[in-house]
């Protein structure tokens, strides 16, 4: 069983350690961006520069390069991920849906990154996020250091959980979104259901619709 508890207190302190309060929409975060106002996303006021990065993915590497000229919203996962994985790519195929009426080249696009080198080879990890949506771009870092330097660069972190004879792993569950220049413009946060509270065993969830417009309105935009 995934251990949804300890995931809902990592990504209470992603929230935390991202700086969320300090950008929240209602104290102007999306004027002072430079960005159209956005329903999903917090934007930061000034984007974060990333390091330089390699993954892995079935068709070579992805790096900054790879990602520059278009938005990205990159997630972090497993093919073995029993809930939170399955559902994000599930309703995220439904905004990458709607992308679909954009030009390519302004196509905002998913980069789902496993955290699970040791189990999700490129090949496994390609056909898992293509069961989803064609679309999506799927990496990974056999090496642990480069990953963990990648996922930390965006605010994001995960661990090794034992689970009696195997492991699972626990992971941040928001979403990143990189800009055309490939910095950290902003964050995706779930939310719980309404009335709901943290350790009840409800898993936050994302408004996909408002996901989809958000990235929708970024379309070819450059902040």
């Amino acid at each position: 069983m995934f251990n949804r508890t300890a995931l809902l207190v990592v990504v209470a302190a992603i929230f935390a350690g991202l700086g969320l309060l300090a950008a929240d929409r209602w104290l102007g975060a999306a004027s002072s961006s430079g960005l159209p106002e956005l329903s999903a996303m917090t934007p930061f006021p000034v984007p974060r520069e990333l390091p330089a990065f390699e993954l892995v993915s079935e068709d070579g590497p992805v790096t900054k390069d790879t990602l520059r000229g278009r938005w990205t919203v990159v997630f972090v996962g497993f093919v073995s991920c029993p809930d939170i994985c399955p559902t994000t790519l599930t309703d995220m195929s439904r905004a990458q849906k709607t992308w679909e009426t954009l030009p390519e080249a302004e196509r905002p696009r998913l980069l789902f990154v496993s955290v699970d080198p040791e189990r999700d080879s490129p090949t496994l990890l390609s056909g898992y996020a293509h069961h989803f949506n064609a679309a999506t771009l799927a990496a990974t870092q056999p090496d642990l250091a480069q990953l963990e330097a990648f996922t930390s660069s965006l605010s994001l972190v995960f661990r090794k959980v034992p689970l009696g004879n195997t492991y699972t792993m626990d992971h941040s569950g928001s979403m990143v979104v990189l800009d055309p220049q490939v910095r950290m413009a902003g964050v995706i946060r779930p939310q719980l259901p309404e009335g709901a509270m943290p350790g009840d065993g409800m898993l936050p969830t994302f408004n996909i619709d408002d996901v989809a417009a958000d990235l929708k309105a970024l379309a070819g935009r450059a902040p």
